[in-house]
Order: structure tokens, then sequence, then C-alpha cells
């Protein structure tokens, strides 16, 4: 993954559980995770009378410790007084619950994002229904395979503590002031549904959470809850919009990887990444209809195991919601209830480019 353009102003990352200053008032906390990528960032920002914390960690090993040791140690005398959540995956909302019951504080969120918390957390095997089964087979899973995951499906609740009962609203636009400082809410999607950012112009400092990563590429999947979403659509609406908002020299601190300098070579290297996916997707629709399982090796050169199969799936389901939503794909469903897509034309190159957004909102009807 390119990364040519970014600047890494930190030599070193902090240990695990351990903290950093960025700048006054702005600390950077590693907790780590039980997977291949195996932290998360968090940040902790100094008020007058206490500290925001900017995500959680995951509600398994030694978070919960880790936290106990800061509150400790590196808090100089202050309380918590208040949690934001970025977006509703399980490192980032893991430990919400217990943080804000601990100290008794309010929890920010978007409404999109909280509330899908709340459905991926209390998901149940008895949820595993048709229409998920009927998802699967149209991606192209085998019987057997559909019948491992029903046997394994559910929600992250493992790995997340019960959420708190209520939350703040964040909104896109909406401003937090914090020590004298105004931290601007820039709310992208794609990645999840209402992914809440932080940039504060008098720092020129984004917390970018996952919406914009410098090494890793985050994940844009359409799931069974929502078969026919184009969330590549407003990935790439998102990050044109960061890239009008946002100057191009902010210190981003990400959920992942180490803190930088080049946003908008950043954000550019990102839509060029995701429109090279769709031209060798419609590409490799030409001469046959493939399903979307046999169209995984053009996306991932990598051997697939059943742990990264779903998320791949997902990704490459987005980007075939977005060609077919945008009338460059045509879509059947063969005698096995698998959807076959086919390129409507042959003429690629800018096209893609030129056409990014027009494809209406709303999804087609057919199924």
């Amino acid at each position: 993954m390119s990364t040519a353009g970014l600047e890494y102003p930190f030599a070193d990352t902090p240990a695990p559980g351990e903290l950093r200053e960025i700048v006054p008032g702005v600390l950077w906390l590693r907790m780590p995770l039980p997977m291949a990528l195996d932290h998360i960032n968090l940040y902790l920002l100094e008020d007058t009378d206490g500290w925001w914390i900017v995500d959680t960690g995951i509600a398994v090993g030694p978070t919960r410790d880790m936290w106990k040791r800061v509150f400790a140690t590196h808090l100089a005398g202050k309380p918590v007084k208040a949690v934001i959540s970025t977006h509703c995956h399980p490192d980032h909302i893991g430990l919400a619950g217990w943080l804000c019951e601990r100290w008794r504080v309010p929890f920010y969120m978007t409404q999109a994002e909280y509330f899908s918390s709340l459905v991926f957390s209390r998901l149940q095997a008895e949820h595993f229904s048709w229409t998920s089964e009927q998802f699967m087979q149209r991606a192209g899973y085998t019987r057997e395979q559909v019948e491992r995951v029903r046997k394994s499906f559910g929600g992250y609740s493992k790995f997340v503590e019960p959420l708190p009962t209520a939350y703040l609203r964040l909104v896109d636009g909406g401003s937090l002031v914090i020590k004298d400082r105004r931290w601007r809410v820039v709310v992208g999607k794609g990645h999840s549904p209402e992914h809440a950012c932080l940039y504060c112009e008098a720092l020129n400092i984004l917390l970018s959470g996952d919406q914009v990563i410098p090494r890793i590429t985050s994940n844009i999947s359409v799931m069974a809850l929502e078969p026919e979403a184009n969330p590549l659509k407003q990935w790439f609406r998102s990050h044109e919009r960061f890239l009008d908002l946002l100057p191009a020299d902010a210190l981003v601190l990400p959920a992942h990887n180490t803190p930088f300098r080049g946003l908008h070579e950043r954000l550019r290297y990102l839509i060029e990444h995701h429109e090279d996916h769709l031209l060798a997707l419609e590409q490799a629709c030409l001469d046959a209809t493939p399903t979307p399982m046999e169209l995984l090796p053009v996306m991932f050169k990598r051997k697939l195991d059943d742990n990264h199969l779903g998320l791949a799936l997902g990704e490459c389901i987005a980007h075939l919601n977005f060609l077919h939503q945008r009338g460059q794909l045509a879509r059947e469903t063969d005698a096995q209830g698998r959807h076959r897509y086919r390129s409507i034309d042959a003429t690629l190159s800018q096209r893609l480019r030129a056409r990014r957004y027009e494809a209406d909102d709303s999804p087609p009807l057919q199924v």
C-alpha cells in the first residue's frame, strides 16, 4: 500500500497502555487488539475540569486493567468527563458502557452509529434468517459454507460491554468546545454509517478514526442487513468532501497505524485505489458472467480464510452494487440463486471518473 507523500512526525509508538503527548492537552494512547491488526489508537483531550476520551478499545484482554492504570497515573488529578465513540465497531465502543458507568459521564456518538451499535451488539444466533441465507447464496457461498456461518452467527456482544442507555448526538458541522478549543464534527460515510471525525482548526489536528488510515484501507462492505446498500458511493463522496473541507497539512490522528501529515495525498490515493478495483471488476465481467465469490481474486491477491471471507465478499459486493446501480453492470440470478454480473459495454477508461456520482441514491427495486 503506497504511502508516498506522507510524513510521520513520531519515530516510534507508545507501548500498549502507555500515553504520548501529541501537543499539550492531546494524548495518544495505544491499546492491544487480539487479531492481526493488533492495536487501536485512542486519544484523550484535556479540558479545564476533566478529560474527554475518544474511542475506548475492546472489552477483552488487558484493556480494562490498562485503563485503570491510566486513571491512576496519567490524569493529573482530573476526572473523565465524557466518552466519544467515532463509530460502531467493537474496538471503538467495547468499553464505552463501562467507562460511562464508572465515571457517570455522558456518551457522545452520531445517531446512526449509536443505533447500529445496539443492533450489532445484540444479534443472536436466531437472527440468522432466510434473508441472511439468501444474501450468502447470491454471493456464491456453497451450502457447506452457509452452514458454517450459521453455526457461528451472532453479534459482537462478547467484545462489547453493554452500551450506555443514553447518548448525546454528534451531528455533522456541530462542534465541541474543549479547553477553549473548538473541535468540529466532520462526518464520513462508507466504512460505517455515520462515522464522526473531529477537527480542531486551532491545532490543525484531525481525529480521523477509521475513516482515513495511512497504511491500510478501511473495509467498505455490504452486509445481509442491507443487501442493496451503496457504501462505496458514500465513501467517495465523503472523501471528496474531506478534500474540500480539511487542510492538506493537518496532522491526522488515526485509529490505527501512526499519526501522519499528507491528508490530501492519502485521500487521493484511496480514491484511485477503489477506482482501480472498479475498472478491474468491470473488465472481468466483459467476457464472462462471474459471481461475487468468483470475482474475489480480482480484488484480493492473497488467499482468504473463513475469518476474512465475509469481509472480502462484503467489499466486493460494495463495488458491484456501485457499478450495477450506476448502470455499468447488468445483474442476473442463475438457477442456483447466485448473482452473476455482466459488463453492459466495453468502453472503460476515464468514463468511471467522469460518472462517479451519477447513480441515483435509491437502489434498483429488482432483486
